[in-house]
């Protein structure tokens, strides 16, 4: 028996809002799809729980013995200032700002993207798709939609038409937005307007002379619109139906609505069972923007260089804080509440570390309290993570399993007290659930390789000086180190090993 039969998943479906048990389409295997970062600027927090989320949901699913497809996409272009079918794409602007090809900026900010998702130990996608590889996919699926009526061509650029979609079907189907609605709230249409109604958005749009952007189409040179960019790159890597698509909550409307009618129009069938979306981050209670200071990159956390912190916290630390709530809940960061979440995390990584090295020393059956004890934990573990996710209660359980693991420890608790089979079984449930699921290492594992990487650097820098024949500052290097505690050893081929003493 799997582990996924023994503990089935039930999640919260965003469209109607109720928890359902996961039945995937391929038995086995699970594909997911998450709409990604638009590369024009450094990631923010909110962006990294929502790709910490995604993360958990892959990590969790393999571990139950799933096999998982994850697609995660680079959006490089077609993303619009203020996410509408006018003004300038965001990449191309940062381009024009800084002088700069806008594949220059694309390099560099998905460059760093990737670097703070190594540091939050957010595991790679299996496949990361960018926009700008599919052009030729999103030009085909724009014809497809004309041909189905369900789209309209003016001045080289393609619109959906939202009304005549829902005829047929329901758009807001995702949102709960009603058409009627959305009709009448706004500015009207003006004479100088593309589309037939305000709610059309834009497939395809015609780019102007100076648009750096631009490719051959149908219509004209143009780009592809915001949406129809993960239509075709979560269908073609996972098929016309599949499991999970997920994003953060700003996505649901308009991006997500959008994305199932293309679907829909294009290939007549729905094609996500189970959408899922992570919530939002407030600071102190106000909603978190630059406008109001209150906003957090990743690398301002790490250091503490931020008015509203005392101190930095580690990448660790700041991923078991945004587990402690529920995905689909409101985070709020304070000083406060990373100071708690540091002393938690400290307590179960010192237990991980315990567990780790404690192998079995009793007579084999221990006593049944004990035992039963044990397999509960065991039990609730699995089970409050297989319900939605809760990340928040499987920690509360791993605190309660930490107790036990110190008491083995002290010898509160004997060896003798339980059986081999169970300490086994609880034993590698704690360790597989740190880090395989929740991807939290120990804080001294951490640290050695932060060291290690320290380390590496400065013997590279010192290669390059001896082979420069700067001997004084090779010495120096060798020497400073040493005084750190940090052996360096000069072995065969001019290669260099250390140790700490």
């Amino acid at each position: 028996m799997m582990l996924y039969d023994q503990y089935p998943v039930h999640l919260t479906n965003s469209v109607g809002g109720k928890k359902e048990q996961f039945i995937p389409v391929n038995p086995g295997h699970v594909g997911m799809y998450v709409c990604g970062p638009t590369v024009y600027n450094d990631v923010h927090l909110g962006n990294c729980r929502t790709f910490l989320t995604f993360d958990i949901v892959a990590r969790y699913f393999r571990y139950l013995g799933y096999k998982v497809r994850y697609v995660r996409n680079i959006t490089d272009v077609g993303h619009l200032e203020n996410d509408a079918d006018e003004g300038e794409d965001k990449i191309a602007k940062k381009a024009r700002l800084e002088q700069l090809e806008p594949m220059e900026i694309v390099k560099h900010y998905t460059e760093g993207f990737h670097h703070v998702m190594r540091q939050f130990n957010i595991l790679p996608p299996s496949i990361e798709p960018s926009a700008t590889g599919h052009i030729v996919e999103q030009i085909e699926i724009t014809k497809k939609l004309i041909d189905n009526g369900l789209a309209y061509e003016t001045n080289g650029s393609v619109y959906f038409d939202v009304l005549r979609y829902n005829k047929d079907h329901h758009y807001g189907i995702l949102s709960g937005r009603v058409v009627e609605e959305l009709m009448e709230s706004g500015r009207k249409l003006d004479s100088q307007d593309e589309k037939r109604n305000k709610v059309d958005f834009a497939l395809w749009k015609r780019a102007s002379p100076y648009h750096i952007m631009r490719w051959p189409s149908p219509w004209g040179d143009g780009f592809p619109g915001w949406h129809i960019e993960c239509t075709v790159m979560s269908t073609k890597y996972l098929g016309e139906e599949f499991d999970i698509h997920g994003g953060g909550m700003d996505l649901k409307f308009p991006h997500h609505e959008c994305e199932i009618a293309q679907a829909v129009g294009a290939n007549g069938k729905d094609p996500v069972r189970y959408w899922l979306h992570s919530n939002m981050l407030t600071v102190n209670g106000q909603k978190m923007s630059k406008s109001l200071g209150n906003s957090f990159l990743p690398h301002e956390l790490f250091s503490g260089n931020h008015p509203l912190l005392e101190k930095g916290f580690s990448a660790m630390t700041v991923r078991f804080f945004m587990l402690q709530s529920h995905y689909s809940s409101t985070l709020d960061f304070s000083s406060e509440a990373l100071h708690a979440a540091e002393k938690g995390f400290k307590k179960l990584s010192n237990s991980l570390g315990i567990i780790k090295k404690l192998t079995y020393s009793g007579k084999g059956e221990g006593k049944t309290q004990v035992n039963e004890e044990f397999s509960r934990l065991v039990f609730e573990l699995h089970t409050n993570m297989s319900d939605d996710f809760n990340t928040a209660k499987t920690l509360a359980v791993l605190f309660e399993m930490s107790s036990r693991i110190n008491d083995l420890k002290s010898g509160n608790i004997s060896m003798t007290d339980v059986s081999e089979e169970k300490f086994n079984i609880f034993k590698g449930s704690y360790v597989k659930m740190m880090e395989d699921v929740l991807g939290l290492r120990e804080e001294a594992e951490h640290n050695h390789e932060l060291l290690k990487g320290v380390v590496n650097v400065l013997i590279e820098l010192r290669k390059k000086a001896r082979e420069q024949r700067n001997y004084a500052l090779s010495d120096t290097i060798r020497d400073d180190l040493k005084k750190l505690g940090v052996q360096l050893k000069d072995g065969k081929d001019g290669e260099m090993t250390f140790s700490v003493e």
